[in-house]
């Protein structure tokens, strides 16, 4: 993305009306690792006359209340938008907060509120397929004025994931992460996790339905987005927008197969590998091992049986004009 002037009051191309009460919703730990960032978007937030009110996030679960009571103070108190400043943990948190708020209160559609993104995590994988920028003044400049956009997220017995769902070996590498490690060394903890399992994972079979029609895979990712981990392509025609998955079926067990299919993700080849195949679906249902986790954006929130649909009612948030995911 282009960059703009520092200041976003000078910006006289705003595509909609500035947006001047702004409540963020911080997980502390991810600030502390990109302080400098978070406060030159503040900074440039004051700057253009933001009542600005900054939460901090001290427990799991933490986002998610923040959010439940943003939106119940409606419509005494509405916010102009709610910004998730952290990772993709976070972020899910607190769209499962506003998925909550408006299932309870049957008057506050889900888009009410849009949700801005301020990525400080260890992955950002969301800010990665939104096509954030990664400096403070062009991302100040979208939380004021760029248009939001609707986004329909998946839900695993009953909790949301907005960019992928997965169940077998990527959800055993996330669920032995050490969160200790993590904080330390960031995503090279998932890489110690995953050398972990390569040496104990059984590659157990695991059967699906998609649609209603059955399948088998060694594991399976529900993609709701283009990229994994990153800026890895997983599955090329996924759209957040679209009210479906792309489901990847890993269909070869196996630590070589494991590898190979790891390698040509990074390679940017993966769908045309054979072994993997990816199907369109909107109702998916997974069995397997009896409690197996099911990992949803980088933590664990589910497990087998599971059963994953698409959530009614799109969430609007804040992206470039030209990112193609929510195109």
């Amino acid at each position: 993305m282009k960059s703009m002037p520092d200041d976003p009051v000078t910006r006289t191309h705003a595509p909609v009306q500035a947006r001047r009460h702004i409540q963020i919703i911080l997980n502390p730990i991810a600030g502390r690792r990109h302080r400098s960032l978070l406060d030159a978007v503040l900074a440039r937030l004051g700057r253009a006359g933001c009542a600005v009110t900054l939460l901090s996030t001290h427990a799991p679960g933490d986002a998610e209340r923040l959010a439940r009571d943003i939106l119940a103070r409606i419509p005494t108190e509405r916010p102009d938008l709610i910004v998730a400043a952290g990772g993709d943990g976070t972020i899910g948190e607190i769209v499962e907060g506003m998925l909550k708020s408006s299932a309870q209160k049957n008057d506050i559609p889900l888009g009410i509120i849009p949700l801005g993104i301020i990525p400080l995590g260890t992955a950002n994988v969301l800010a990665g397929e939104l096509g954030l920028p990664e400096n403070a003044a062009d991302l100040a400049y979208l939380l004021l004025s760029a248009p939001a956009k609707p986004i329909f997220v998946g839900r695993a017995n009953g909790r949301c994931f907005t960019q992928m769902a997965g169940i077998g070996f990527d959800a055993h590498v996330v669920a032995s992460v050490d969160p200790g490690l993590k904080r330390l060394i960031g995503k090279g903890a998932y890489l110690v996790a995953a050398f972990r399992q390569l040496r104990r994972f059984s590659f157990p079979r695991y059967r699906i339905l998609i649609d209603g029609v059955a399948h088998e895979a060694a594991s399976i990712i529900l993609a709701k987005g283009r990229y994994y981990g990153g800026k890895h392509l997983l599955a090329p025609k996924a759209k957040l927008s679209d009210p479906s998955f792309q489901v990847c079926l890993f269909k070869r067990p196996g630590v070589w197969n494991i590898l190979k299919y790891t390698l040509a993700m990074r390679l940017g080849f993966l769908p045309r590998l054979s072994g993997f195949r990816i199907i369109a679906g909107r109702s998916v249902r997974i069995d397997g091992p009896q409690g197996d986790p099911v990992q949803g954006d980088g933590d664990i929130i589910a497990h087998l049986p599971v059963e994953i649909g698409i959530a009614p009612d799109p969430l609007l948030v804040i992206g470039p004009a030209n990112d193609q995911a929510a195109n």
